[in-house]
């Protein structure tokens, strides 16, 4: 039979691209299961088991992804304004866009469209950047982790 733990991690895995929480991630997960046990007839070769979960919750993960988009979010809280505040503020974004400017190109190129363009998708970032839009999520976390360190350099912890 099968190896349930096997292959749900082996799901669970290939959901870790779609950036969701693990809560989501699992709840995909036991939905394309439960999606098999609702329709067996759906899987009409048990040796691909695997990739039919995985294509199930794939397709279930992007049907979620579309949905949170269309919901309206929530503004962020107005920040406190004293004056205090105000130059603590402005000194962090001054250090912030220092070190974006000390990044390579790409990079710097990434975080004008994040802070900037926040609408965009991966792949209207690819698009943008002249990469594929499976490489947009290494790009982003390289970049973070480069312009954290350098935050934490100037003691910006």
């Amino acid at each position: 039979m099968w190896d349930v733990n096997a292959v749900s991690a082996a799901v669970l895995g290939a959901l870790k691209t779609y950036r969701l929480s693990e809560a989501d991630a699992k709840d995909i997960c036991q939905d394309a299961w439960l999606e098999l046990l609702r329709a067996p007839a759906a899987l009409r070769d048990e040796a691909k088991l695997r990739a039919w979960l995985t294509t199930t919750a794939r397709r279930r993960a992007l049907r979620m992804i579309t949905r949170n988009r269309r919901e309206t979010r929530r503004p962020l809280p107005e920040p406190e304004t004293t004056p205090e505040a105000d130059v603590v503020r402005a000194a962090r974004d001054s250090a912030l866009w220092a070190a974006v400017d000390r990044l390579p190109d790409s990079h710097r190129r990434l975080m004008w469209l994040l802070a900037h363009r926040p609408e965009l998708s991966y792949a209207q970032l690819a698009g943008e950047l002249g990469i594929s839009p499976a490489s947009v999520g290494r790009v982003r976390r390289r970049c973070l982790d480069r312009l954290k360190r350098a935050l934490e350099v100037g003691g910006w912890n």
